[in-house]
């Protein structure tokens, strides 16, 4: 007779198993693909609560358990000053899916309370500063954050059309103020609906959204409250309905750039224009 599984078997299981083509596939693809993680690595995965860092969570959880390359883990959680329920939610959610989480504390929702300028793009580069400064305290050499397949293309398109360039999010990058550290994506070939749809499956409850200032205005997975990135979101659904391969054309191409047929191109934060290979011919 067969032993009932527990709650965080169940949701682990159906990881590898349910949805291993839409997500333990992908992930192991991207491990080895981008050569994310290797042998002596000491791995600190960021937890913000959601689901996609709730996922990346239990994903390395179970790479470490039957990889055969070694490497160590742990598992942090930066609490920028959650109100008490999502601080709760988190703990409650890593008890649940057995995570055993650290968690330190900032004041980063106090210190960009006031700022008028571009609060986001500065909360955001003091959370990951402060990730890296306690990964390595930490003895890690690497941060794991729950970037996906969604996020690099809405993110490329977003370059195109408010950024005015053609940028990509890369699945790993050294970091430019914390020598020895990287930053890895292991969730960079999952798409968002599977993740979603094993989160439901589950029948799991992740915060929505981590900001203070924002988190009444989130109500479904996919919710952005308007935002630009809301917005690309919408109109790649609408695409997908003419071409089913629009997401897959977008991915593929930032991995086949023809340098070649570009005006101008940065390297390394070097300009480079057309006219200077031009002339060389």
């Amino acid at each position: 007779m067969s032993r009932e599984l527990e709650k965080h078997q169940i949701i682990e299981r159906s990881m590898i198993k349910k949805y291993r083509k839409e997500i333990w596939n992908p992930f192991v693809v991207a491990i080895k693909r981008y050569q994310l993680v290797e042998a002596g690595d000491h791995i600190a995965v960021c937890i913000s609560g959601g689901k996609d860092s709730m996922l990346l969570a239990k994903l390395m959880q179970h790479l470490q358990k039957y990889s055969e390359v070694p490497f160590k883990l742990t598992f942090l959680v930066m609490d920028p000053g959650y109100n008490p329920f999502n601080r709760q939610r988190i703990e409650d959610n890593a008890k649940l899916l057995q995570i055993p989480i650290t968690v330190f504390e900032t004041d980063i929702f106090d210190a960009v309370e006031d700022i008028e300028n571009s609060p986001c793009y500065i909360c955001a580069r003091m959370r990951r500063g402060h990730l890296y400064n306690q990964a390595k305290e930490r003895g890690c050499n690497k941060i794991a954050l729950g970037h996906h397949f969604s996020d690099v293309i809405e993110t490329t398109v977003m370059g195109m059309f408010y950024g005015a360039q053609l940028q990509a999010m890369l699945p790993k990058l050294h970091s430019n103020n914390f020598e020895g550290m990287e930053l890895i994506r292991p969730m960079y070939g999952i798409h968002e609906d599977a993740i979603i749809a094993w989160k439901n499956y589950n029948e799991l409850s992740f915060i929505q959204c981590a900001c203070r200032f924002t988190e009444n205005c989130t109500i479904t997975d996919n919710a952005g409250g308007g935002s630009k990135r809301q917005e690309i979101k919408e109109l790649i659904k609408k695409l997908k309905k003419e071409n089913p391969f629009i997401e897959k054309n977008i991915f593929n191409s930032i991995h086949d750039v023809n340098v070649d047929t570009l005006i101008g191109f940065k390297h390394r934060g070097v300009v480079h224009e057309f006219l200077d290979l031009y002339k060389k011919i």
